[in-house]
Formats: C-alpha cells, sequence, structure tokens
C-alpha cells in the first residue's frame, strides 16, 4: 500500500508543480502547465495594502519610462503614416523656431516647394543671368539679393519665382506681394552654386522684363528736365554707374543705343543699386528713336575728354582729335581740305559744335547728355544729334600727362554739374520753388 501510494504522487507531481508561498499574510499559488510554456508569462496582482498604494503614489522609475518610449517606437502605426506625421511635425518646428515675435510667419498663406536633386528650375538662372538673347527672347531677368528685390516689388514688378535657402530670407520680402510667385526652397549650397556674389544673401528672384512705362518710380515730380544718352557703353561696371549717378542728379530718364551693354545685366544691376526701378531707362533704341523720348526743345551735349587740344593750336581740330570719337567712314560730315592725313584714318570735322569747359554754361533748357564709352568712342550720330540741337563739347580739364577719365566718373562730374545750373535756372525764373537739397547743391 505504501509503495502504490508512493508512485501516485510521484505521477502527480510530473504533471504539475505546485508552489506555496506566503506573501504578506495571503497563500498565493502559481501553476504553470505544458500548453502555457509558448505564451508571456501572467502577471500576479496581489491585493492592495498600504505598501502597495504608496507605491503606486511614487514617481514613475526610469526603466517604466524607457518600456513606455519602447511602445511608441515600435507601435503597430504604418511606416508611411509615421513618416507623413514626421514631416509635418518638423514643419511646424521649424515655423515655430524662425517665428520673430510680431512678425508674420513665412508659412501663414504662402505655399513652397522644395527642390529636389538635378531640378531643372534651377538651370534657369544662369540662362537668366548669363544669355541676353534668353533674356530678351523669354522677357525674363535675374535680381538677387533683398534690398534689389524688395525695391523692384515696390516699383510693380511682376515676380515670378523665388529661390530661397532659409525661412527668414523669405520673411524679410513683402510676403503680400509673392503669392503670385512659385516659392522654392533649395539648399544654400545650391544658390552659393548658381550665384555670381562672393558672398551670396540667400535669395534669387526671376521677374518678368518690367516695362519702364508700367512702373511706378518714386519721385518723378522731383525729377529735372535733365536726360542722359549712353552711346557704345559696353562695360557693365561703367554703365551700372552711370545709371546710380542719374537717379542722384536727378535725371529724367535715360536712353540705351543698341550698342551698349543689356541694362540687365547682373553686373550692371549691381553696379546701379536699384536705379533701374528709380526712373525709366530705354534700352537699344536707335539713334532715329532717340529724338521721340526727348522734349521738342532740348539741347544735346557730348562728352569729350580731349577737347583740351584747341587751347594749343589754332589748327582745326577733325573729329578723331577729340577722343572718344568713332572714326567711321560713313559720316555726313564735310571733309576738311587742309587735313594733312586721309579722311578715313583720322574722320571729319563738326565746326558746328562749339567747345566749352565743364562748369561754364550750357544747360540753359532742357538737356540731353551724351556720354561714349572708352572703347569705341562717340558715334558720328551723336555729334550730328548735337549739331542739331544747338549742343556743344563738354570737357573736364586734367591734369598733364593725364590721357582721360573714366567714362563713368565724367558722367557723373557733369550730370551734377548740369543738375547745379538747371537748379539756378529753375530758381531764377520761379517756376518752382527749391528744396533744401536743391538749395545746396546750387
Amino acid at each position: 500500500m505504501a509503495a502504490y501510494m508512493r508512485g501516485v504522487i510521484s505521477l502527480v507531481s510530473t504533471e504539475r508543480n505546485v508552489c506555496v508561498s506566503k506573501v504578506s499574510g495571503v497563500l498565493v499559488e502559481s501553476r504553470r502547465f505544458v500548453r502555457g510554456l509558448g505564451r508571456k508569462p501572467v502577471r500576479v496582482l496581489l491585493p492592495e495594502t498600504e505598501a502597495t498604494k504608496t507605491r503606486r503614489s511614487e514617481p514613475e522609475q526610469p526603466n517604466t519610462k524607457r518600456e513606455k518610449e519602447a511602445k511608441v517606437k515600435f507601435s503597430p502605426q504604418p511606416r508611411e503614416e509615421r513618416d507623413s506625421f514626421r514631416t509635418k511635425r518638423d514643419l511646424a518646428a521649424a515655423a515655430e523656431s524662425t517665428r520673430v515675435p510680431g512678425a508674420k510667419s513665412p508659412l501663414d498663406g504662402l505655399r513652397f516647394e522644395r527642390a529636389l536633386p538635378g531640378d531643372k528650375r534651377l538651370g534657369r538662372l544662369v540662362s537668366v543671368a548669363r544669355s541676353r538673347t534668353f533674356r530678351e527672347q523669354q522677357g525674363k531677368v535675374l535680381l538677387e539679393g533683398r534690398r534689389l528685390i524688395c525695391d523692384a516689388l515696390d516699383a510693380g514688378a511682376s515676380p515670378q519665382m523665388v529661390f530661397f535657402s532659409a525661412a527668414e530670407h523669405l520673411q524679410e520680402l513683402p510676403l503680400d506681394q509673392l503669392k503670385r510667385a512659385t516659392l522654392v526652397k533649395v539648399k544654400f549650397e545650391d544658390i552659393k552654386l548658381w550665384s555670381d556674389l562672393v558672398a551670396p544673401q540667400g535669395v534669387i528672384a526671376i521677374f518678368a522684363r518690367p516695362d519702364p512705362s508700367r512702373l511706378n518710380f518714386a519721385n518723378r515730380e522731383r525729377t529735372l528736365p535733365l536726360s542722359l544718352i549712353c552711346d557704345n557703353v559696353r562695360n557693365p561696371g561703367n554703365l551700372g554707374t552711370m545709371l546710380r549717378c542719374a537717379v542722384a542728379a536727378g535725371c529724367h530718364n535715360v536712353l540705351l543705343t543698341k550698342g551698349c551693354v543689356d541694362a540687365w545685366e547682373p553686373k550692371v544691376l549691381r553696379a546701379a543699386m536699384g536705379a533701374h526701378f528709380r526712373l525709366p531707362i530705354h534700352p537699344s533704341l536707335d539713334w532715329g528713336d532717340i529724338t521721340s523720348y526727348l522734349p521738342s526743345r532740348v539741347t544735346v551735349h557730348v562728352a569729350d575728354s580731349r577737347c583740351a587740344v584747341a587751347e594749343s593750336t589754332d589748327k582745326p581740330l577733325k573729329a578723331g582729335d577729340y577722343g572718344w570719337v568713332s572714326k567711321s567712314k560713313h559720316v555726313d560730315y564735310d571733309e576738311d581740305s587742309d587735313s594733312e592725313c586721309d579722311s578715313d584714318d583720322e574722320g571729319r570735322s563738326s565746326p558746328g559744335l562749339e567747345t566749352k569747359l565743364h562748369h561754364e554754361s550750357w544747360a540753359r533748357s532742357p538737356t540731353a547728355l551724351v556720354i561714349g564709352g572708352e572703347t569705341h568712342g562717340l558715334s558720328p550720330e551723336a555729334l550730328q544729334l548735337a549739331e542739331k540741337r544747338d549742343g556743344c563739347r563738354l570737357f573736364i580739364p586734367v591734369a598733364p600727362g593725364v590721357d582721360s577719365l573714366n567714362s563713368a566718373m565724367a558722367a557723373s562730374i557733369l550730370l551734377f554739374e548740369g543738375r547745379r545750373q538747371l537748379v539756378k535756372l529753375l530758381q531764377t525764373s520761379g517756376k518752382k520753388h527749391p528744396s533744401k537739397a536743391e538749395r545746396q547743391v546750387s
């Protein structure tokens, strides 16, 4: 009988393992069956005591936090939804980080695109910046930098596409005027690659080629009856400086002949410092069309750097002796019968043009000043126009041994002298009440 009982006890112990423990005075029995070996262990809930209540009120341990983070990280949410959630969250965080107190966020009411690697729209920047033919055919211009873009928007120019590298660069622009433009966010490295500047400002815009007749120029009522005509000015820096001086002198407009460099070339734009949006600039004009942009009773004068040789000789001077004068064969002036050189080499004389110093009285009515380029000089058409409009040759005396002044420097001296004479004339005639600045000039 004893042997039989020992066999039964041995069989039962193999099928069930009974463990009895005493916790807080309560007997707890935990059982583990064969079919439960592949399952997760069941958490045992103990009856609440004062110790467990106190333990619940304590803050969570770091291990519990890590468990919760792991649950969120490995949540059954699809990967696409998690990625979209992260993108929206990152955009919101970026917008919040770039928000300036009291300023409107760049994302409010504006949508922008992100440029992908190899975006062809970035290639247009090079085409617009470096190809005059592309600018004229497509009717586009490239403006770089906050100040130049703001000047264009204030004048009423139409933006088409704006590339920016950071939200703060976009926020510096008048956002209400960019709603019709396509905004593209690019990396600063891409802007630096396509920019001509040593230190790019992080914003580049493509505008429709502005029409001078449709732009809103500020202070148009403060201009003087003074026009600048650029003849064969092919240096971008010189042309940009002339445009800037024309604005400062209060010129009414600027006329560019077909031999001049494109006024919308990036180097010209940088040198002009926004002059394109402060006075009308009419490019690529024939000499037959020049007079249509001038008053009917305008006097046209030409700038000449070597007229001073007339003081040392009584011999009649030829057109080639006056510097900056083209030696073209197609000239309508009368030949000088006493010429010692061939007329094709020396040019033709213009006895109808009087020579004056730059500070003598020459701006006594609506006036136009012709400045020639340093390489090709004044064209014969410019001399013809000056002779027909009762003009004269103006020159600036320089120290002996100096050939001539830079064309942009000569233009600035003559323009401000013409401004001084015109302001004084208007004050004397009583046609205008001069401002404080004009009284200082006079």
